[in-house]
């Protein structure tokens, strides 16, 4: 299972990203996605997820503010990030599980910068 995320980058406060996460899953299947954020000296925290049947849910500070969506067809996740604050300054994962196995696959990050 690969995992190729993009769509990170600079932008002003209050501005809008949409990231985007293909996995590459051979013969599984995919349960849920998710895409978790990572600041300097922070933990790795969830950001979002959804189910394969599109039940979402979100960590309170970006709730009202960022969507998560999935292109099942396509086995790829989206995140629209809008009205960005200088806090959400991070490096994003996209983070898949198989239906089988329920194996775990993290993709690499892309960096997203809100300056102020």
């Amino acid at each position: 299972v690969q995992l190729q995320a993009s769509g990170g980058g600079l932008v002003q406060a209050g501005g809008s990203l949409r990231l985007s996460c293909v996995a590459s899953v051979g013969i599984f299947s995919i349960n849920t996605m998710g895409w978790y954020r990572q600041a300097p000296g922070q933990q790795r925290d969830l950001v979002a997820q959804i189910s394969s049947g599109g039940a979402a849910n979100y960590a309170d500070s970006v709730k009202g503010r960022f969507t998560i969506s999935r292109d099942n067809a396509k086995n790829t996740v989206f995140l629209q990030m809008n009205s960005l604050k200088p806090e959400d300054t991070a490096v994003y994962y996209c983070k898949v599980v198989t239906r089988q196995y329920s194996i775990v696959a993290w993709g690499k990050g892309t960096l997203v910068t809100v300056s102020s």
